[in-house]
């Protein structure tokens, strides 16, 4: 079963510009380009978000949380346990 579809149009996967990422909706500071790291999922991956309220989110299945932003509740995907840049890390 699959959780996310991708279109192949993400262009912020391959982005590494020094610089804040934002939520779409409500402009909510998320993620610093200083957490990014390469990944082999089609999505940008951060390690941790910048403000400990930036995002809020909830246990969707073993290992996978659903994550929205901290603000106005906008869906932003998943945090996946244990997938992070270092082992035993966590891959937003």
């Amino acid at each position: 079963m699959s959780f996310c579809s991708f279109s192949g149009g993400e262009v912020f996967k391959a982005h590494f510009k020094t610089g804040v990422y934002v939520c779409s909706k409500c402009g909510n500071e998320l993620f610093s380009s200083r957490s990014k790291f390469k990944h082999s999922s089609p999505w940008p991956a951060f390690s941790e978000t910048i403000h400990e309220n930036s995002v809020s989110k909830y246990l969707e299945r073993p290992g996978a949380f659903k994550v929205s932003c901290g603000k106005c509740g906008n869906g932003l995907g998943h945090e996946f346990l244990n997938d992070g840049p270092q082992k035993g890390t966590s891959r937003f």
